[in-house]
């Protein structure tokens, strides 16, 4: 019960931040050389918390084949849900034969985003359930993370919904309730992982490593590349690497 309660605590900051990215976005969506910056940042302290925790982790536990096949498990599922959304906007983008304006608008919608973004915002509720297992300090420097990206997720989904027709406070409700996934995974991860063994820990601990490696490289990194690239925006990247990679040293 302490880890689903930990869980139900950590939760509120992912929590929180999906309703204050939707709710920025409604009042003012920052610029885009803001956004860049913010996604380098986040990608930075996203491969900070796989290389500073969850590696050290898996080797504590010292189960590779259970790890193995968790990483493998895990790009599996990234891949797939990849592929699945890209399908999904690529059908939504054809409006082309509805008999009626409002039958079109409706098909205009990103729903292959949604689906994806709610599928995200599981298998992130599910680390920070698995965070809730850890030291404190490894589980505010792994939450810090899911907090940036989920953040970025809310002003991503509140943006692309308004460019679909919806009302900006329309929007922000949709894209902030989404955020209410990530305690639906948190908790139902920490519940499972209650009485857990080191095996599936550490496959936990393998799939985690790669969600996350891919929200960095496939998702924060591609996305902060649709602005120009200066010297100013790739150092915010080392900078969110290095001040987590720092914190998780003094914190042993």
């Amino acid at each position: 019960m302490a880890n689903v309660a930990n869980a139900a605590l950590l939760t509120a900051f992912p929590v929180g931040a999906a309703a204050l990215g939707a709710v920025i976005a409604a009042v003012r969506r920052p610029s885009g050389v803001v956004m860049s910056a913010v996604q380098h940042f986040a990608a930075g302290v996203v491969l900070a918390a796989v290389v500073g925790e969850i590696l050290p982790d898996l080797d504590a536990e010292a189960q590779w084949s259970w790890a193995v096949a968790g990483f493998t498990l895990g790009v599996a599922v990234v891949l797939a849900l990849a592929a699945w959304g890209r399908r999904l906007d690529a059908r939504g983008k054809d409006t082309e034969g509805f008999d009626t304006p409002a039958r079109a608008a409706q098909s205009a919608l990103p729903i292959g985003l949604m689906v994806t973004v709610a599928i995200d915002l599981l298998i992130d509720g599910a680390l920070v359930g698995l965070a809730a297992t850890l030291s404190s300090t490894q589980a505010m420097i792994l939450v810090g993370a899911l907090t940036l990206e989920v953040l970025f997720l809310a002003l991503s989904v509140q943006g692309e919904l308004v460019q679909a027709g919806m009302t900006r406070w329309r929007a922000a409700g949709a894209s902030g309730g989404l955020g209410l996934l990530t305690a639906v995974g948190a908790l139902t991860a920490a519940i499972a992982l209650g009485d857990a063994g080191p095996k599936p820990i550490a496959a936990t601990l393998g799939f985690g490593a790669a969600a996350l490696v891919y929200l960095a490289v496939e998702e924060l990194l591609v996305e902060a590349h649709e602005e120009s690239e200066t010297t100013v925006l790739t150092a915010t990247f080392f900078l969110g690497l290095i001040t987590v990679y720092g914190l998780t040293i003094v914190g042993g």
